[in-house]
């Protein structure tokens, strides 16, 4: 059975989550925590950290489950 994408957004960007191709959560966690949080929910809280700083971090992602979109920006972008 397929696991849609868990999807997030604020006025500036918008992240989904694929939980099913991520390899290591841990490594998002541990980086920005302020955003990316193993133990609460909604595990992405996109008002934790600047855009700048979570799309640095969705740029180390190492498998791709992680994607944004800026909103005044069509084009989707990936690790």
């Amino acid at each position: 059975m397929a696991t849609n994408p868990n999807v997030f957004s604020n006025d500036k960007i918008t992240v989904t989550y694929q939980p099913q191709c991520c390899v290591n959560a841990e490594l998002c966690a541990r980086q920005l925590s302020e955003v990316f949080r193993h133990s609460v929910i909604p595990w992405i809280d996109l008002d934790g950290a600047k855009t700048k700083r979570i799309v640095k971090q969705i740029q180390k992602c190492p498998s791709g489950a992680l994607q944004y979109q800026l909103n005044n920006d069509k084009t989707k972008k990936s690790a």
